[in-house]
């Protein structure tokens, strides 16, 4: 088994960071001007990080698959970023932070990451508020705050119920900046296909333009992959349609080591499935759970009532109402973790008491509106309101909204070392692309929070660890052999592709991968049925390459080519996300074996066996691959049964 090294610098947990930064090797701004970086993506992390490096006299090539920078995923985020000021003087702080947030991802994840993640939040705040995002004040003009999951201070900064998109737009004003100044040459409409690794370091991908369907050449000194993550996996999820997995996938299959793929984030409070034609979910802002009270009804009869459209929730009395998470978790409330909420409504749902088609519980703003007053109400949740009601028909501040869990986010990713880089020399996984901050399940405004303190505050002092060596190392040439073997490797499986001239499209396939996944991979697993997918996930596998159909040509645009082109990739993660699963013999966060549970149902973990990162190796097409572990090593906290019931 091949050895992990993490760099996790030496000393107490407080001074971690700041003795790294005192010892780490720089790079004077005369030799910057000499480097060049490529950042594939421009959400949050890849913006932020984009612009931050040209700032210090980098180069920078920046691509995006949208075709605007402002487009990608990080828009869609609502309900706000956590930072530990303590501007409620409730009594949050930096060491708050970091332990909600480890015990949030049941001590699954590194604690000098976590740390750091909690050290630098507050300068992120700061940062936005100087590039002008518009957080949401109180009546005396200072910084409003409100709660999340799994917290119990109010240490969340929003911008209404538009959080990501305003924070984006404020990366986005640094990096246009950045653009207009020459210093980042921006490539939109452009999608990596693999990376380029000469002598062992990443030197450089392959673009595909995905206007002319041209591929094409690029090579820096440094690769940063800001790309995401890879729920799509399950057809539905919450994610933008084009989210994919597949920059990652391609460095994984060129030695990159793919970390904890199992864990994957399943949101509380999403818009039920409505129909067999749905190409996504729709979320409804965690923040919602601040003032909304998630109920079903106490009686099966009632709840087999409002099923058949007999009775209205409004008619339900009040003493007959299920306040479930109230009744399981009075600590807590409403705002336990996502992967407790959401196991909780399943169970109810399963049991017999979810309303709608059966699959959902009511959240449910009356008894706020009655303390608040509608004009409070509608100033904090407004649009979210009027979005809800704009997709089911249905006014919320009248009846209860319909929620149920959907996939929403992967805490998996990439392995990355303390530095953010992978196990490939000079390739950089920063924001939910890499695996290293939220442990198996990720509290809700930290994934704003992991992708800004990678690209602002993070990467751009470790980046220069990697490169003060790199100097001297001229440009590399395009026409080296190393990118001509990787872009005709690339050809090739395009070519395969477009001549399997089969019968089944692109989607019809992805749909049976995402019932596979939800069925036997999704908020519930057990042995029997994650080995049952393994199997099925080969012979769909099998089917795709043997009868997907493909119309059009591969040298244009051809949106169904690059709709296959991912799928190939999903196919495979599934399978490798199933493998994890079963290899994880426990129960934590995300990931919920029903073999391993607490007598009351929660999860139970296994420290004496599973205390470690699963380091997956890639070793050629259709062989196993090799897991490698990195221990979780905690000094400074001690694991514990997670309680959020007192």
């Amino acid at each position: 088994m091949t050895q992990i090294n993490s760099k996790i610098p030496q000393g107490p947990l407080a001074e971690k960071w700041t003795n790294y930064k005192a010892h780490q090797k720089l790079v004077n701004p005369a030799n910057k001007r000499r480097l060049d970086i490529i950042v594939v993506g421009t959400g949050l992390a890849g913006a932020s990080a984009a612009a931050s490096l040209a700032e210090m006299g980098f180069n920078v090539l920046n691509f995006c698959i949208q075709d605007s920078p402002r487009r990608a995923h990080s828009i869609a985020a609502q309900g706000g970023i956590n930072a530990a000021k303590n501007y409620q003087n409730d009594g949050d702080s930096v060491y708050r932070l970091f332990y909600d947030t480890i015990k949030g991802g049941d001590y699954r994840a590194r604690e000098a990451n976590v740390y750091r993640l909690a050290e630098v939040s507050n300068s992120i705040i700061d940062q936005c508020v100087a590039q002008g995002v518009p957080f949401a004040r109180e009546y005396g003009g200072l910084l409003d705050n409100r709660s999340f999951g799994g917290a119990q201070v109010s240490r969340t900064f929003y911008a209404r119920g538009q959080t990501g998109q305003q924070l984006l737009l404020g990366a986005y004003s640094a990096l246009s900046r950045q653009i207009g100044l020459n210093k980042v040459k921006m490539y939109t409409r452009h999608e990596m296909v693999d990376v380029v690794k000469i002598d062992g370091r990443a030197r450089g991908i392959i673009a595909q333009n995905l206007i002319t369907g041209k591929l094409e050449r690029f090579s820096a000194h440094a690769v940063v992959l800001a790309t995401g993550g890879y729920v799509n996996t399950f057809f539905l999820s919450t994610n933008a349609m084009a989210s994919n997995v597949s920059a990652s996938w391609q460095c994984y299959k060129k030695g990159a080591y793919f970390a904890n793929p199992c864990m994957v984030q399943i949101h509380p409070t999403c818009i039920p499935v409505h129909g067999e034609f749905q190409s996504k979910l729709t979320l409804m802002s965690e923040s919602l759970r601040n003032d909304g009270r998630i109920w079903v009804p106490k009686k099966k009869e009632d709840a087999e009532a409002i099923r058949a459209g007999k009775l209205k929730p409004t008619q339900i009395k009040e003493e007959d109402r299920d306040y479930y998470l109230e009744r399981r978790y009075p600590a807590f409330g409403n705002l336990v973790p996502r992967d407790v909420a959401s196991r909780a409504a399943k169970e109810r749902c399963d049991a017999g008491f979810g309303v709608g088609a059966g699959q959902a519980v009511y959240l449910d703003f009356a008894e706020a509106i009655n303390r608040l007053g509608k004009n409070v109400v509608e100033a904090r949740y407004g649009n979210l309101f009027q979005m809800y009601e704009k997709i089911v028909d249905d006014n919320p501040y009248e009846t209860p909204m319909m929620i149920y869990p959907a996939l929403h986010y992967s805490m998996g990713g990439l392995w990355v070392d303390y530095e953010l880089m992978t196990s490939v020399p000079g390739l950089f996984a920063i924001g939910e692309a890499n695996f290293s901050d939220h442990g198996a399940n990720r509290l809700g405004a930290s994934a704003l929070m992991q992708g800004l303190a990678d690209g602002y505050f993070v990467l751009p002092y470790t980046i220069q660890n990697y490169l003060a060596d790199q100097i001297q190392v001229p440009r590399f040439s395009t026409d080296l052999p190393e990118f001509g073997e990787a872009e005709k490797q690339v050809k090739e499986r395009i070519d395969r592709l477009m001549s399997v001239r089969g019968k089944r499209s692109v989607d019809s396939i992805h749909k049976e991968l995402g019932h596979i996944m939800w069925d036997h991979v999704g908020m519930a697993r057990n042995a029997e049925g994650l080995k049952e997918a393994i199997e099925m996930l080969k012979k769909l596998k099998k089917e795709f390459w043997s009868n997907v159909r493909i119309p059009g040509k591969a040298g244009d645009l051809n949106v169904e080519l690059g709709k296959a082109l991912r799928l190939a990739d999903f196919l495979e993660i599934g399978e490798l996300m199933a493998h994890d699963a079963y290899d994880r013999a426990e129960s934590c966060g995300g990931h919920f074996r029903e073999e391993y549970q607490t007598p009351d149902g929660e999860a139970l973990r296994r420290d004496d066996q599973y205390s470690y990162v699963s380091c997956w190796e890639y070793q050629g097409e259709d062989k196993e691959p090799v897991m490698n572990k990195e221990p979780l090593d905690y000094e400074f906290i001690v694991r514990q049964q997670r309680n959020y019931k007192n």
